[in-house]
This record gives structure tokens, C-alpha cells and sequence, in this order.
């Protein structure tokens, strides 16, 4: 059985890391898998690069004016109006199944979408967020709008032939959908009823993302061995939608409790942060340091306000970092509640604040590498996807 995994990118974002461990996870269960990319990031011969950019940009073009040019809504949304043309290539005319994971910002159309679903291979989609059973947008949030018939992200009719044209598509050709969470997969199951919806986790590499020891963790990055480290990381930490304004405002409330934060990501320099409360600020940094950083922290804290499951709460919890989250999507589920972790109110600093507390007088890094072991196995994952594949 050959596998063709196809996703934007190859490590930018959580759904592209997600779709390189999966490959790799079923490489190793001795599955032909092969990653196809518009954007390559390394030479991995399992990773195929296909197409250019140029889709992307011809997509923002045509979603700007529906956005009434405001810059802010400008990536939200996704149209799929083009893309690139993948069916014609070796690797899809080889393939026993195709397997699609995030794929916008100009990779696939939903004409080229439709050419996949009607070769007649098997078509798994994994939702990495809510974009496959809405319109335009990528978590529904707020919005109560079941046909995205008035959308607040693009004016006029759009939004709404779309989601009806992906609804005829699925209709049509019945892909298998799986939610890497339980919370997005009884979403789609809401959206999507007569659809087959299965769930599987994402995996994660354990021979990377395993305990080190703190202290030499912390030597290791000259970090401070005599202080209490809370972690916060995310690809551009500037995002509203990771709540970082959260966590400044629960730092606020925990000063003089020798706390000191690590920030990881872009724009970390722009976070602004209580009186007293020191922070080392990183930058993007390589996926091979991340373990460090999670085992040189005491609790890895994720504010986010919209998320399905987290790679880096997988990621956390694996290097033994207990973690505090927002009870939202897919976090209240990998978090167990006062076991290896804290699931705070919905947009409540104070008691995400409350959370960082109890975890710092509990002990939970055991336990919370008990729960990833078990949860997030590449060979576990892997081999839910090849009974799947062959059903």
C-alpha cells in the first residue's frame, strides 16, 4: 500500500508538523508514505515539492476586496478559488490512498479537491481545524451562522458557495474524515452527519520529545536554576488567538512568587509584561530544542482561545512539563483536570493565574508523561491510520 500525504507545508504550522510525523510514523510501520509540499523545508527524500506561490498571492488578491481591505481579516479566511495541480504527478497516480491534511493558502482548489475525490482512491481528510465543514474561516468561534449565508469575515454570497460546494463534493464522494481531537470530530459529526468521522490523535516522536533533566536543561539554555519557569511558545506570539493578553494579565496577579516567564516564538519581543516579572525571550527557535525548553520549564502554559489539540501540549506533556490551559476545543481532553495539568475557566486569568499556582505545589511531570506516552505514540497512531486506510 502506497500513502500520498499532502499538505502546505512541511513544518510551518501545527497541521503541517502533524502531517511529517504521521509520515515518518507510518515509514517506520512499514507503510510507503510520502509528504507532498508546496513549501519544502528540508531533503528529506519522502518530501515532495510541488507548485509555486504564486496561488497564494492570486487568492489573497481576490479575498481582499470581499474583506473591505481591512489587513487584520485578510488571513482568516480561504477561499480555494486556485491552487496546484497535483493529479497529474507521479506520486498521486501511484498512490492507493491520498491523504489530506491542511491544505490552503493557495495549495488546493476545491476543483482540484474534487479531481482527488473522484480518482477513485481512498481520501482521508484530517481536520486540523474546522475549515473542511465551514466556508471560509477556520474555527467558528462566536459565530452562530450554520451556512455561513452572512459571515463576518467576507461580504456577499462567497462564503456561502462554498460551503455549499464542499457540501455537494462530500455528498458526492464520501472522503473519510478524522478530527485529531474528539472535541472537532463531534463538531464535524454535528456539520457533517451522514459523513464517516473517526478520531486519532496526532503523534509525537518520542525519540526526540522525551524528559531531560531540568537542571541541565536549564544549564544548557543559561536559564536561572533557582526560579520558577512558566513557558508560553507559539509560531507567532502576537496572535490574539493564542491569548497571550491572558497570561499577562494572570502574571500580573502572581508577582513575587518568584516567577519568571520564557517566551518562544516570532514577534516575542513585542509582548509586554508586568513589573517584575522577567522574561527570556527566544525567538523562533529549531523544533530540536524545543525538549529543552519544555524540561527546563516547571508548568508550560497555553492560553489559546481557539485550538482543536495542541502540538505543543502533546509536546509539553511528553518532555514531562505539566501544563495550564483554557477550557476550549480539544485542551480540556489532552489536560486531565488536576492530574497532569489544569484546565482554567474559559478567558479567566484569574483562574488560569490559580492554575499555574497549583501546579507549581504539585508534582505532575510523571504523570503527565504517563498520559503522552499513551495518548500520543507514533506506533499507536500509526498503526489507527493503516486499519483505517485498509477498512
Amino acid at each position: 500500500m502506497k500513502v500520498l500525504l499532502i499538505s502546505t507545508s512541511e513544518r510551518s504550522g501545527g497541521g503541517a508538523i502533524a502531517a511529517r510525523r504521521l509520515m515518518e510514523a507510518l515509514v517506520s510501520n512499514g507503510i510507503k508514505a510520502k509528504l507532498m509540499v508546496r513549501d519544502k523545508q528540508s531533503d528529506a527524500v519522502t518530501v515532495v515539492k510541488v507548485g509555486n506561490k504564486l496561488p497564494k498571492l492570486l487568492e489573497r488578491l481576490a479575498i481582499l476586496p470581499r474583506c473591505g481591505f481591512r489587513l487584520s481579516r485578510l488571513w482568516q479566511a480561504d477561499i480555494a478559488n486556485v491552487g496546484i495541480s497535483i493529479t497529474d504527478t507521479k506520486e498521486f497516480k501511484e498512490a492507493d490512498v491520498v491523504h489530506l491534511h491542511w491544505v490552503n493558502q493557495g495549495m488546493l482548489s476545491l476543483d482540484e479537491m474534487g479531481n482527488i475525490m473522484r480518482s477513485g482512491k481512498r481520501v482521508v481528510m484530517t481536520l486540523h481545524d474546522e475549515w473542511a465543514y465551514l466556508g471560509v474561516c477556520h474555527y467558528r468561534g462566536e459565530c452562530k451562522e450554520k451556512e455561513c449565508r452572512k459571515c463576518s469575515l467576507l461580504c456577499g454570497s462567497l462564503p456561502y458557495y462554498i460551503y455549499a460546494r464542499k457540501r455537494a463534493m462530500y455528498q458526492r464522494w464520501h472522503p473519510i474524515f478524522v478530527g485529531c481531537s474528539n472535541w472537532i470530530a463531534e463538531e464535524a459529526r454535528k456539520a457533517l452527519p451522514e459523513e464517516r468521522i473517526e478520531h486519532i490523535n496526532n503523534c509525537v516522536p518520542a525519540a526526540l520529545f522525551h524528559p531531560i533533566d531540568m537542571l541541565q536543561a536549564r544549564q544548557t539554555l543559561a536559564l536561572p536554576k533557582d526560579k520558577r519557569l512558566l513557558l508560553f511558545c507559539s509560531q507567532k506570539v502576537t496572535d490574539e488567538r493564542k491569548g497571550i493578553t491572558f497570561l499577562v494579565e494572570a502574571l500580573q496577579q502572581l508577582q513575587g512568587d518568584n516567577l519568571q516567564l520564557i517566551i518562544v516564538g516570532k514577534d516575542s519581543e513585542q509582548i509586554p509584561l508586568p513589573d517584575g516579572i522577567k522574561a527570556f525571550r527566544f525567538g523562533s527557535v529549531s523544533e530540536e530544542m524545543m525538549p529543552k525548553l519544555y524540561s527546563a520549564a516547571d508548568v508550560f502554559v497555553t492560553p489559546s482561545l481557539q485550538d482543536n489539540l495542541p502540538n505543543t501540549i502533546a509536546e509539553a506533556m511528553s518532555c514531562g512539563t505539566p501544563c495550564v490551559g483554557f477550557n476550549v476545543g480539544g485542551i480540556p481532553e489532552m489536560i486531565d483536570h488536576l492530574s497532569n495539568g489544569y484546565v482554567a475557566r474559559y478567558q479567566d486569568a484569574a483562574d488560569l493565574a490559580e492554575g499555574i499556582r497549583f501546579v507549581l505545589s504539585h508534582d505532575m511531570r510523571e504523570a503527565a508523561h504517563h498520559k503522552a506516552a499513551n495518548a500520543y505514540g507514533e506506533t499507536h497512531v500509526a498503526q489507527q491510520y493503516i486499519k483505517l486506510y485498509q477498512a
